[in-house]
């Protein structure tokens, strides 16, 4: 499994586990997490805003499913959750238990490895359910499937 943002480091993290799938002969699920705290306290804009979000969910994994499929020739599950990513992403490998693995890219900029690396693979990874590949953004495409 993989989470989708919109980090540029992202990327990297979809090509990494797109290729360990194709490699492993395994299932790739893309994640993609909406932040219902964006959405405002007005119930029309709140539906509005819900709305363009999941348009843009769908947008975005829509993109990414169409290059796997035509790169690495695998075709991606796409799921879209709404609320804190971290605990959707330790929901949805609970409740899929075909879920073997979680990648996620780290950042490469002077701000760190990313909140959601920072959230998942910090505190709580010795209790989380697969284990992590933590992706360096800065990796070719090259070294990507050398690894994978």
């Amino acid at each position: 499994m993989v989470v989708i943002d919109e980090t540029t480091e992202c990327e990297r993290a979809v090509y990494y586990a797109s290729r360990r799938a194709q490699r492993t002969g395994g299932k790739l699920i893309m994640l993609y997490v909406i932040n219902p705290s964006e959405f405002g306290h007005w119930i029309g804009v709140e539906t509005i805003m819900r709305s363009e979000a999941e348009h843009e969910a769908r947008s975005v994994l829509g993109e990414y499913s169409e290059r796997l499929r035509e790169t690495v020739g695998i075709e991606p599950e796409a799921v879209i959750r709404e609320g804190a990513r971290a605990e959707q992403v330790r929901a949805l490998i609970e409740e899929d238990k075909d879920i073997a693995i979680l990648v996620l890219a780290a950042g490469s900029g002077q701000d760190g490895p990313g909140p959601l690396v920072s959230e998942i693979a910090g505190r709580s990874s010795a209790d989380f359910p697969v284990p992590i590949t933590i992706v360096p953004g800065t990796l070719s495409d090259e070294d990507i499937v050398a690894l994978a």
